[in-house]
């Protein structure tokens, strides 16, 4: 464990490191990771630094590495992560108001917010006009530790930061700041529209995104759909609490599914594969007054025609979640904490791999073998 070197927090900004922290620097498709040495931060106000525990790679890493999604370069990946502070400065609180302190474990929102702008001003935090993302920002000088695949991350003043306590592991923690916060955060806006106790519930894609809403949606009374073309990703669903699993490519399957669940309609879809023909899917199988939420439609692809007619005589909601404000990683632990051990979220993680590894991680990430392959930085 790298420790910092002590100095007067009312005096010095910086903090030195020894050994030096480490990351892993992505510079481009095709080329592989070179690693750098960052023997210190300098902490602002409102700054954290975070020894990584563990991190995971996200569909959208392996994405950018494909050459799938646009990402500057040079840059530091990774947005799943839990770590343990190893230096704060100032009064810097989590989200329940409790000031952090060094040791204390945690896991953070993948953006920091400025708090000050118009979009702020609305609620709308992940969509800040002054908006950072970790895992997605070009290496800055004094930002190196910038993204998860890291030995350390640098947090930003306006970061959602939740302390978590010792008791859950960390392959269940890493994933909450993006796939679980999602998916809290897309069962929670489907709520405005429709109560999930009792309604017949639609997920298209059994990524962690899904299976994870399936579970929060089940455990608020919802009956929930699985479709998934995988007939493993199907099985795995049952596992989170799915009442029916599909293949949405066989006619006729969510009719069927209806009626074994003796339900007139789908009243809620959540869409979380960002697959064109998924995207179709909970549109043709939406009733009357029902919502769907788009979460998986992250990456450039073919457009969706939507009838506007169908839409209006249906009453359908259409709603977009894309990343989660601090309620909603808030919301996510606290399930987690509350249920996880009710449903296997550690058998997603596959073996860890050391963060020299990298490289063949991602590569393990792309065929799909784990939902979810982890970064141990301590290996």
């Amino acid at each position: 464990m790298a420790l910092p070197v002590a100095v007067p927090a009312t005096a010095a900004r910086d903090v030195a490191l020894s050994p030096p922290a480490t990351a892993m620097v992505w510079l481009g498709h095709g080329r592989r990771h070179e690693t750098i040495a960052v023997p210190g931060v300098r902490l602002a106000e409102g700054d954290v630094l975070v020894e990584v525990e563990l991190a995971t790679v996200c569909g959208s890493d392996v994405h950018t590495v494909a050459g799938h999604r646009k990402a500057p370069t040079p840059l530091v990946l990774g947005h799943e992560f839990v770590g343990r502070i190893v230096a704060v400065l100032d009064d810097v609180r989590a989200t329940d108001g409790v000031r952090l302190a060094v040791g204390d474990r945690v896991v953070w929102s993948i953006m920091a917010s400025c708090g000050r702008c118009d979009r702020c001003a609305r609620g709308l935090h992940q969509k800040c006009r002054q908006l950072l993302k970790y895992g997605h920002e070009r290496v800055a000088p004094r930002w190196e530790l910038s993204g998860g695949f890291a030995t350390h991350v640098h947090l930003r003043a306006g970061t959602a930061i939740v302390r978590v306590g010792e008791t859950l592991p960390a392959a269940v923690l890493a994933p909450a700041t993006c796939a679980a916060a999602t998916a809290w955060a897309a069962v929670d806006r489907a709520a405005d529209v429709v109560d999930p106790d009792g309604a017949v519930m639609l997920v298209t894609g059994a990524g962690l995104i899904g299976l994870t809403a399936t579970a929060i949606a089940s455990g608020a009374g919802a009956r929930v759909v699985v479709a998934d073309p995988d007939p493993a990703r199907r099985t795995l669903a049952r596992s989170f609490g799915a009442a029916a699993m599909i293949d949405p490519v066989e006619p006729g399957a969510l009719a069927r599914a209806l009626r074994r669940l003796r339900a007139r309609e789908v009243t809620i879809a959540v869409e979380a594969s960002g697959a064109a023909s998924a995207v179709a899917f909970a549109f043709d199988g939406i009733g009357v007054g029902g919502v769907v939420v788009l979460v998986g439609s992250v990456s450039p692809g073919p457009a969706y025609a939507l009838d506007p007619e169908h839409t209006v005589r249906n009453l359908t909601t259409v709603r977009g979640v894309h990343n989660y404000d601090a309620d909603d990683l808030a919301g996510a632990v606290a399930f987690l904490q509350e249920h996880a051990h009710r449903y296997p979220f550690a058998q997603l993680v596959g073996r860890p791999h050391p963060l020299a590894d990298l490289d063949a991680a991602l590569e393990h990430a792309a065929t799909g073998a784990d939902v979810r392959v982890a970064i141990d930085p301590r290996l």
